[in-house]
């Protein structure tokens, strides 16, 4: 069906737009700020998209209106604005019915992460695993970014349940998309690891679409003061 991708975006905007406007979920007070933080953390990713589309990945042109702005169908391009802005709507519901009581002492193992995925990245890109390597460089620089911007969200509980839902949401909606499919891949340029039908670096691209995404709209809200590494 060619509205398929676009279907798929507006039911995943629908929720947060719905709740989100209800007392009891109210989120619109935060809608210029997660706006904001949505269009700045898709910026680098679009990039990213446009290099490597038709070559890491392809968008089946039976699910997808036919309507491209630079290699991408505008229902790809919608995905960096709806998928981001329903996270910071899940994070922000999250937020509010957990009890923050401590910061988790995570900093030398964030390091650690940081620089097992950067080591990752450039091994991967060295054997030719081009997605496996952009996806670990970016996932090691949102955790990065997070630490030098004072967010500092990861060492928090909100985090990892929040950790939890958007895992779990990306196993329905990204194994949608690769199910149907709506979206393929050349497997020469990864490293065929699947979870049900999603490739691992899948995982990696999300996480930090959502890392860098919800560490900018901390900092916007709360008003953080730049820390250093």
């Amino acid at each position: 069906m060619k509205y398929e991708y676009l279907i798929f975006n507006i039911i995943v905007i629908s929720g947060p737009l719905f709740f989100g406007s209800l007392k009891k979920f109210y989120f619109f007070n935060h809608f210029k700020d997660a706006i904001i933080s949505v269009t700045i953390s898709a910026i680098p990713f679009l990039i990213w998209d446009v290099a490597v589309t038709d070559r890491h990945w392809f968008f089946a042109d039976e699910y997808t209106m036919g309507l491209r702005i630079l290699s991408l169908p505008i229902e790809e391009i919608l995905f960096f604005f709806t998928v981001p802005y329903a996270c910071l709507f899940t994070w922000q519901m999250v937020k509010k019915y957990v009890n923050e009581d401590q910061k988790l002492f995570i900093k030398n193992l964030k390091t650690v992460i940081i620089s097992v995925f950067i080591l990752l990245g450039i091994f991967t890109f060295y054997i030719g695993k081009e997605y496996t390597a952009l996806a670990s460089l970016f996932f090691a620089v949102s955790l990065l970014f997070d630490r030098i911007y004072g967010a500092d969200i990861l060492s928090t509980k909100t985090f990892w349940i929040y950790f939890g839902f958007v895992s779990f949401f990306t196993l329905i909606f990204n194994g949608y998309l690769t199910w149907r499919p709506i979206v393929t891949y050349d497997e020469i340029y990864q490293l065929d690891f699947r979870i049900f039908t999603i490739p691992i670096e899948d995982f990696f691209f999300g996480f930090a679409l959502m890392i860098l995404t919800t560490t900018i709209f901390e900092k916007r809200i709360n008003k953080l003061p730049q820390t250093k590494v």
